[in-house]
């Protein structure tokens, strides 16, 4: 790094000195004062890549600083140097803005990688959202949203993101990674209702060859996946009590201790989370802790439900309609007006998943180029609470215990798709015109299922 600088402040002598020598070592030039009015007024004189604080300074306190940048220079990150243990003060400070938090004693590794993490983020242009995590919509809610993951994208500071089923909570997360300075590193996404809990210490902090039966070699846990990356837990609200224990010093201390390891290690993670249970009821009820709650909980991210949105739905059917009619070369077909009427009428209880879900069914039974009405499918006085729904026919509890086979109900209901067809095409001699007329659907249809599968030898 050069001519590079960053300002320091803090009233100890020595920590200034060491400060001063570790920036060095690094190529970058330090200006070091000891009090907040000559930090002012170095600002108000030269610019800066860091502004790295002190707490506790004698005219006034390293927060106090924080909201001054925050107003005057909204760019400039900085990041703040508190006591041994009190992570209660870096999370107002990460609330109030500052970029990230080291404490004292110093660990000059997390100091260096601080220092170049907020450094790097300094010098970021704005950025529009990344091509290959596109968030539509022209909405107020949906310009709002994308503010302010642009504005977070800078920032270390952990997220929750809450919304509803279906709003798309990682897509959210996945922009704040890609926008910021961990965008080389890895973004990690776990959910954590879907981890059996006698492995999620294992799965989260790795583990020991030998430290319990089948631990047959070394393995890295989640937070070493990504290591300068980004860990997304979403449905963090699913973890047991015991595991939140765990995942809240591993959080504070910014270390974890593999199972059956003797030493911790220092980790370098920035940590997303969602859920669509209001978190805040779930602490009320006992279910999740507070404490946690208050780590995570620095910065909250609401993405809004389609139904606040409605503008954005005729934009959001014609993209994931090119979508899918890209994937398997086909020409994008046309939502009529009705068709496209009847959506945004529509109240959307599973959000853009379920939309989604509607257009990808009327793009592969639709018989022409035209969707109208009868081809979406929707369904009709549609409890959003889920009443009058019919109840499971008596063969649903085979299709549950297959369903346990396999990785996911996707997986499941691939393998069934593809033996189906397969079936349909051998009766039919290969013959898919034969094939498709027997299953009651169109040729396109099966052609499209088919490339789908990856059974389509064309």
């Amino acid at each position: 790094m050069s001519n590079q600088r960053v300002l320091v402040i803090d009233d100890e002598p020595d920590i200034r000195e060491l400060l001063n020598i570790t920036l060095g070592r690094m190529g970058i030039e330090a200006d070091c004062v000891e009090n907040l009015t000559l930090a002012k007024e170095r600002l108000a004189q030269s610019q800066y890549d860091l502004c790295l604080t002190d707490m506790r300074l004698p005219d006034g306190n390293g927060l106090e600083l924080v909201e001054f940048i925050q107003q005057e220079y909204p760019r400039l990150p900085v990041a703040v140097i508190t006591a041994h243990g009190s992570i209660d003060t870096a999370i107002e400070s990460m609330k109030a803005g500052a970029f990230d938090f080291v404490s004292k004693p110093v660990d000059l590794t997390a100091l260096r990688k601080l220092v170049s993490s907020a450094i790097q983020s300094s010098q970021l242009p704005p950025m529009p959202l990344p091509a290959e995590c596109p968030i539509i919509g022209q909405s107020k809610a949906i310009q709002h949203l994308i503010a302010s993951i642009q504005k977070l994208a800078r920032s270390q500071a952990p997220v929750y993101i809450s919304g509803e089923s279906g709003v798309g909570k990682e897509l959210v997360a996945r922009s704040i990674h890609k926008l910021g300075p961990r965008a080389a590193g890895e973004f990690v996404a776990v959910n954590c209702g879907a981890i059996p809990r006698e492995l999620m210490e294992s799965e989260f902090f790795g583990h020991k060859k030998g430290s319990f039966t089948g631990a047959h070699q070394d393995k890295a846990g989640l937070f070493q996946v990504a290591e300068g990356g980004t860990l997304f837990l979403d449905e963090v609200a699913d973890l047991p009590l015991d595991m939140q224990v765990k995942l809240l010093r591993a959080i504070q201390e910014k270390a974890v201790r593999p199972v059956g390891g003797q030493n911790e290690i220092r980790t370098d993670v920035r940590i997303l989370c969602a859920t669509h249970k209001a978190l805040d009821q779930e602490v009320l009820q006992g279910r999740f802790r507070q404490d946690l709650f208050y780590r995570l909980n620095v910065i909250q991210l609401r993405v809004p439900p389609l139904r606040e949105r409605r503008e954005d739905i005729a934009m959001l059917a014609r993209h994931i309609l090119e979508q899918l009619a890209r994937e398997v070369n086909f020409p994008t077909p046309q939502l009529s007006q009705p068709a496209m009427k009847q959506l945004c009428e529509y109240h959307f209880p599973g959000n853009v998943r379920e939309l989604e879900n509607i257009l990808e069914r009327a793009f592969t039974l639709c018989e022409s180029q035209v969707i109208d009405p009868v081809d979406l499918h929707l369904p009709d006085n549609t409890d959003p609470m889920g009443n009058g729904m019919e109840p499971a026919n008596d063969g649903a509890g085979n299709h549950v215990a297959r369903c346990a086979e396999y990785p996911s109900l996707d997986h499941y209901l691939q393998e069934v798709e593809k033996d189906i067809l397969c079936n349909a095409l051998e009766q039919a001699k290969w013959n898919k015109t034969q094939a498709a007329k027997n299953l009651g659907i169109s040729f396109r249809s099966l052609r499209y299922r088919l490339q789908k599968l990856g059974l389509d030898d064309d």
